[in-house]
């Protein structure tokens, strides 16, 4: 347990003993559980955790958890994750299931929109897939936001901060009809002018506009029957693809490249400042919808749940080399064209799922269910000539504008489909014996309309020559069968002890059609039209235990053979990105953490992870055999201390720290440039009312102003973190 956790409400099955001794309840395996039941590396956080901690995005409970990091890059829906060496990559699926209220996330460019009225978050750790479906290969994130009340309740938090940022958190719940109809909503907004320098234009170039809105009705017409009707959106508007390329060498009274030099490539060069002649565009829409009714049978709980999610983005921005070059006033020295660049994004998905679970006092334990999802995605990538008139953005088809001519249009309609059936089983051998069974078959069917118009252009909207096949349609087929064994020992009430058997799958895909032949003429072999499928099979022993009251550990030590894992590569001439698959991967690793109260309001926590991985195959290039893989963290150290105390009859004092190592890690398999480890520092102190109805807190994110790139892209490709930042907030609660 990673961050002191509270006692979350028990259900009917937890016992009054379990209640008296402040158990962790959590929902892991598809049922309430005690924490210390669960046979899974598994970190929770309730709401008083979330809220010590000054959780805002998912960056932030992922710098709590060991064996997890996460960054951000290009744009607001950009993400990477990586979980004990499964990584995302751009454009690439996540190695991890993110479930919010019981809804699968099934596209990464949702997972890092604004947190906020939250009553728990558990991050699992291993393959999750047999329960949670194609991308839990490295495991799930379980999201759960705080549920309508009978009662009339809510809270007010303003907030202030460096980089000109302010904003506002409200919530509101109550009955509509008493016990039988209760609302929620609840709504975030920060605006921010940013902390990055575009010295060429004096703006702030990573400036930030959050609008999120959250609406939840709960029915209960019956004792057996609870309906949930969930809606939300998101508004983004912010800035993009603030990257530095670092061969160009920019003089800084001019901002044009004066120099070029190609052995530059270095992951630990970071660059705060920019110079590009246009600034960096992003606009991001999020519609989701859900339907949850669940209906207690006698015999076991039957779940339905109906989601639909609409994410469109459009990006846009300078072209590389990012300087203020332009075909008006071209760079001396600059050997490339110099345009701007746009993206477009349009995903509008629908899913169902079905699940059945038999309740849980009992010896055999059974859950089965049904998942179908269905897909329309949009992608287009486009270049066009700067004409120092602003940046045009095209979404779906080709726009002939001659203040910014077309030079390159790519794009795709892709149609998917997917459907999974799974089990799960649990039978106590003895009282202190469980033996686990879960499975999943998932199947995913992909289609891929290659765009009519795609092709490269002369400015004037003629196409000068095709690229790929215009007019082509791709289909490819994904499956696999996912079992997971596990047995649990529990030697004694405060000890559990388990090894697991389990394997994952992360759907493969198509790269944008035509980019093959574009990434061998620049020199990138191994490119092809389809990206095979990911697997990964994991074998794992774990422990958790209680060693007095507020003290407990836990452990595990895994081996994860991995096949067909992508890695990312940028073709800048055409704003070209690519996925290339490395062949096998065997990592090894090694997760410690534990919590501990040391006096009476004095806690502290610690989480250590080692990972060693290790290329075994990669038919693009033998040679790097032997070579670590990319994105992957060497080990992380996730460690804080928190006090809380009262300073008079109805104040009380609240401080705590956290410190973050993410250890040294590549970006190729060539294992061409490293980025040193990096140590990030946050805090947080204030003052609270000993009633819970207000508190004001100041706190700081990287407080030491650690300077590092967020993501590096081989070829000097360079995305710096975010600097140090500080912000106050104001709290009423009632």
């Amino acid at each position: 347990m990673m961050a002191p956790a509270h006692a979350q409400e028990a259900d009917a099955a937890t016992t009054e003993e379990d209640v008296g001794t402040n158990v962790i309840i959590v929902t892991a395996r598809g049922r309430d559980e005690s924490l210390l039941d669960v046979p899974i590396s598994e970190t929770v956080f309730d709401a008083q955790a979330l809220e010590d901690a000054n959780i805002q995005r998912v960056d932030d409970f992922i710098a709590l958890t060991p064996g997890v990091t996460f960054s951000n890059s290009q744009d607001a829906g950009t993400n990477f994750i990586s979980i004990r060496g499964l990584s995302q990559t751009r454009n690439g699926e996540p190695p991890v299931a993110v479930v919010v209220d019981d809804v699968l996330q099934v596209n990464s460019r949702s997972f890092d929109q604004p947190l906020f009225d939250l009553e728990s978050v558990e991050v699992l750790r291993g393959p999750q897939g047999a329960l949670y479906g194609r991308n839990a290969t490295g495991g799930a994130i379980l999201i759960n936001t705080r549920m309508p009340t009978n009662d009339f309740e809510g809270y007010v938090n303003l907030h202030a901060g460096t980089g000109g940022e302010y904003g506002a958190e409200v919530s509101l719940s109550g009955p509509i009809v008493e016990d039988q109809v209760l609302f929620r909503v609840s709504g975030k907004y920060l605006d921010r002018e940013g902390f990055l320098d575009n010295v060429f234009l004096d703006e702030e170039a990573d400036y930030l506009e959050d609008i999120a809105l959250r609406g939840h009705l709960r029915f209960l017409p019956s004792d057996t029957v609870t309906i949930d009707l969930r809606g939300s959106i998101v508004r983004t508007d912010a800035g993009s693809l603030n990257f530095s390329y670092q061969p160009a060498i920019i003089d800084p009274a001019s901002g044009l490249s004066t120099a070029f030099d190609f052995t530059i490539n270095d992951a630990d060069l970071v660059q705060r400042d920019f110079f590009a002649n246009n600034l960096g565009l992003d606009d991001r829409d999020i519609d989701q919808l859900s339907l949850r009714v669940n209906i207690d049978l006698g015999f076991g709980d039957l779940k339905f749940i109906s989601a639909y999610d609409r994410i469109t983005q459009s990006t846009a921005s300078d072209q590389f080399p990012y300087s203020a070059a332009s075909t008006i006033t071209p760079s001396p020295a600059f050997p490339f064209f110099d345009g701007t660049q746009s993206q477009f994004f349009d995903i509008e998905t629908f899913s169902q799922e079905v699940r059945l679970t038999s309740k849980s006092n009992q010896p055999f334990r059974w859950m089965v269910g049904g998942y179908y999802l269905d897909t329309n995605r949009f992608v287009s990538s486009s270049i066009m000539n700067d004409l120092e008139q602003g940046i045009v953005r095209i979404r779906r088809e080709p726009v002939l504008n001659p203040s910014n001519p077309l030079t390159s249009f790519i794009a795709d309609d892709n149609d998917n489909e997917a459907w999974a059936l799974f089990f799960n089983l649990a039978y106590d051998l003895s009282d202190s014996l469980e033996l686990s069974v879960a499975g999943r078959y998932d199947r995913d069917r992909r289609v891929q309309n290659v765009d009519p118009d795609q092709g490269l252009y002369d400015g004037a909207g003629n196409v000068t020559a095709a690229i790929g096949q215009p007019g082509a349609t791709n289909r490819a087929t994904f499956d696999l069968f996912q079992p997971k064994v596990t047995l649990r020992y529990q030697p004694s009430n405060s000890t559990t002890l388990y090894a697991s058997w389990g394997k994952g799958f992360r759907s493969g895909q198509f790269n944008q059609n035509g980019v093959g032949a574009i990434a061998a003429g620049a020199g990138v072999s191994g490119v092809t039209d389809v990206i095979d499928q990911e697997e990964t099979e994991t074998i794992e022993a774990g422990f958790r235990a209680e060693l007095g009251r507020g003290t407990t550990i836990s452990g595990a030590v895994y081996k994860t053979d991995l096949s067909n894992a992508p890695y990312f590569v940028f073709i800048g001439a055409v704003s070209a990105q690519v996925l290339v698959p490395i062949d096998e991967i065997d990592i090894l690793g090694v997760e410690f953490e534990g919590s501990a109260e040391l006096a009476d309001g004095l806690t502290a926590y610690l989480g250590v992870s080692f990972t060693d991985s290790d290329i075994e195959q990669y038919s693009v290039n033998p040679a790097l055999v032997g070579n670590e893989a990319p994105y992957i963290a060497s080990n992380t150290i996730n460690a804080g201390i928190q006090y809380r105390t009262d300073i008079s009859n109805s104040l009380g004092f609240f401080i705590r720290g956290d410190f973050e190592n993410r250890g040294r890690q590549f970006w190729d398999p060539e294992n061409s440039t490293a980025r040193s480890a990096i140590q990030l520092v946050n805090a947080r102190v204030g003052i609270e009312d000993l009633d819970g109805r207000w508190s004001f807190t100041i706190s700081g994110t990287n407080i030491f102003d650690e300077v590092y790139n967020s993501e590096f892209v081989t070829g000097g490709f360079a995305h710096a973190g975010q600097p140090h930042a500080f912000r106050a907030e104001l709290r009423f609660n009632f």
